[in-house]
């Protein structure tokens, strides 16, 4: 295990510097304001384009009624991240551009694409079906995918698996799926404001009967789909490039094939929504409820076979893989150092389980060949991390393992468990 820093990729210069000046489009801040903006104005313009088809009631009315599901959806995907938590930014990122970015995209093109159809085949109606089976598909899910693509490019680190990718993708599909939300049901409450319809006979209930109640998650089935294309490509080797680029194009497709047989079902008769909702939608969402389930369960499953690795070499102690290994030992480490040593505490903790969990991904990824040109320095980088919280995290995590265990444990000295005090930190240890 090769835990010294890399020579420098650059050849250095006179005394030692290295010649290497970024751009100014390169530098970090740079990129964030442009990202910043981009997303602020699509926001701003959003914003004035769906309060002025509902009206300023109609807007705070949908507004109102489509915020109920994203708590719900935002706390199932961060539930399925908890074993390697993504950083925040990465999540308010996918969620403001679905929110905005994706929803302007699909409102501009949609609405170009069915009226030039209409227009050069003098038959709105077919225009508008044409548009909702095939039209809006491809552009929805293109524009939300746009948003997976800039996360699998720009914060590998951060996207290493299928569960990442479904996170994202899911995320993502949430933000859209809430301003689109906020759309229908606003435009839905004008028009029984119009009519005089009152109750569960308005268009506005049976508007969020049917896209809150029984389907808030179709947005994020179709998108995680595109999701599960990335996810597995971020598993493969850098050499495979073909796979690296099919799979997530494989994922996005069946998206749009997905997507496009939901908008479908409601001209396949009277009761063809309820048809493809209980024969389709419903056994595809279970499956992927079954599919991500699994996945974050194997994820806990390397924990426990990769780390024990590090504990032989000293950095990590012997209880340590059980207790990382398993989410009720971790709550409970959590709350020990929160008791004792308070949130601060806590906090380190977290970060602790989080570093260690990205290490064991990492070493499983170079066992299989599929690491990046960075292994070295990014193990490095974790077991760093790791040792400046060595001295809050492992009593917490001792306790948790032995909490977690019903029965005494005596660790077999055949694996080389130390049963010394933990040696001393030593940066160059191979």
């Amino acid at each position: 295990m090769a835990t010294s820093p890399p020579f420098p990729t650059y050849p250095p210069g006179p005394e030692g510097l290295v010649l290497r000046h970024p751009h100014w489009w390169q530098r970090r801040w740079v990129r964030y304001g442009a990202l910043i903006t981009l997303l602020a104005l699509s926001g701003l313009v959003i914003l004035a384009m769906v309060r002025r088809q509902t009206g300023t009631e109609g807007f705070v009315v949908g507004l109102g009624l489509a915020m109920l599901p994203v708590p719900w959806l935002i706390a199932a995907f961060r539930w399925l991240d908890r074993v390697e938590p993504g950083p925040w930014r990465n999540l308010v990122f996918a969620f403001a551009w679905g929110a905005c970015a994706a929803a302007l995209i699909a409102i501009v093109a949609n609405s170009f694409a069915t009226k030039w159809i209409a227009t050069a085949t003098a038959d709105p109606a077919s225009a508008n079906t044409l548009g909702a089976t095939v039209i809006a598909p491809i552009v929805e899910e293109s524009a939300k995918a746009a948003a997976v693509l800039l996360v699998f490019l720009f914060r590998r680190r951060d996207f290493t698996g299928i569960v990442d990718g479904v996170v994202i993708a899911g995320i993502t599909a949430t933000g859209f799926a809430f301003t689109e939300n906020i759309l229908y049901l606003g435009t839905a409450f004008g028009t029984d404001q119009l009519t005089g319809d009152r109750g569960i006979a308005s268009v506005t209930a049976a508007t969020f009967f049917v896209r809150i109640v029984m389907s808030p998650f179709a947005h994020p089935l179709f998108t995680t789909l595109t999701g599960l294309g990335f996810g597995v490509a971020a598993l493969s080797a850098e050499r495979q490039r073909a796979r690296r680029v099919l799979l997530p194009i494989c994922g996005l497709l069946l998206a749009m094939s997905m997507h496009a047989f939901w908008n479908g079902s409601s001209t396949f008769g009277e009761f063809g929504f309820f048809a493809v909702y209980g024969a389709f939608m419903m056994p595809v969402f279970g499956l992927l409820t079954w599919l991500a389930i699994w996945t974050r369960q194997r994820e806990l499953r390397t924990v426990r076979e990769e780390l024990p690795a590090y504990v032989l070499a000293g950095w990590l102690g012997p209880a340590e893989p059980f207790a990382l290994g398993s989410m009720g030992a971790r709550g409970t480490a959590r709350d020990y150092a929160r008791h004792h040593h308070g949130r601060a505490a806590a906090r380190a903790v977290a970060q602790y389980e989080a570093y260690a969990t990205s290490l064991a991904f990492l070493r499983r990824r170079g066992r299989q060949g599929k690491a990046g040109a960075d292994f070295v320095v990014r193990e490095r980088e974790l077991l760093d991390e790791l040792w400046k919280r060595r001295d809050v995290a492992r009593p917490a995590l001792e306790y948790a393992a032995r909490a977690s265990i019903p029965a005494p444990v005596h660790w077999a000295p055949q694996f080389g468990y130390p049963a010394v005090p933990y040696p001393a930190y030593n940066p160059y240890r191979s």
